[in-house]
């Protein structure tokens, strides 16, 4: 039996928001979807970009994974091709102008990795998706026994960066990036708090967004 929380919402989605934004669906359903900026987020029922930046529809297009994390570039090889498809939709078909990477705290992916939980099933598919993020793990160093939470907590930024520099092994995508007309950004959001934090692309280092920053998801349209 369809869930019946999800017939009450669709029932009050379509009394409330549709009825206010019918002509946007509308203008969406003829003239198609033009979303200035893709967010490549995670699975995670609590971080949801649509609601974190209050985003209308049609203007974001987002595509989840466990961890959020951007595979590199390789064409050759048969799986892990889901986000790749994506990328490719949103850059080549849809000239997306900017690629948000979107980190959080708390993820469950960093912590099945960095504890190298058990599989879940004999497929191991978390597992070797997550595998992945070995280059990170790497270069943030050992974990202590003393600093479990810190570690996973710069695994989670750690994992935002190696996404990004993934990003730059799709050779299209490079060449806008260079170019000035495709612009890849991190960011961070805090389950508990609310708080984001959004890398600066000078010091690479990630900075709180002001609460005080008018209009939605202006903190992602700066370069």
């Amino acid at each position: 039996m369809f869930p019946d929380r999800l017939t009450q919402g669709y029932r009050s989605f379509l009394g409330g928001r549709f009825a206010s934004e019918r002509s946007r669906y509308e203008m969406l359903a003829d003239a198609g979807q033009r979303p200035e900026i893709m967010v490549v987020g995670c699975v995670d029922s609590r971080v949801s970009p649509e609601v974190i930046f209050d985003a209308a529809p049609g203007e974001l297009l987002v595509v989840r994974n466990v961890a959020n994390l951007v595979p590199p570039y390789e064409p050759d090889r048969d799986s892990q091709h889901g986000t790749s498809a994506a990328l490719e939709f949103g850059v080549q078909a849809l000239k997306v102008k900017h690629i948000v990477v979107l980190g959080h705290a708390f993820c469950g992916g960093i912590r099945a990795f960095a504890d190298e939980q058990k599989p879940l099933s004999s497929g191991d598919f978390i597992g070797r998706w997550m595998s992945q993020i070995a280059p990170a793990a790497a270069n943030i160093g050992p974990r202590k026994a003393d600093d479990d939470a810190d570690y996973l907590h710069r695994l989670e930024f750690a994992s935002v960066e190696l996404s990004l520099k993934n990003l730059m092994t799709f050779p299209w995508l490079r060449i806008l990036v260079e170019a000035g007309t495709l612009h890849l950004h991190g960011a961070y959001f805090g389950v508990a708090t609310g708080r984001l934090q959004v890398r600066d692309p000078e010091t690479g280092r990630f900075e709180p967004v002001s609460d005080t920053v008018p209009g939605p998801l202006a903190m992602i349209r700066c370069t």
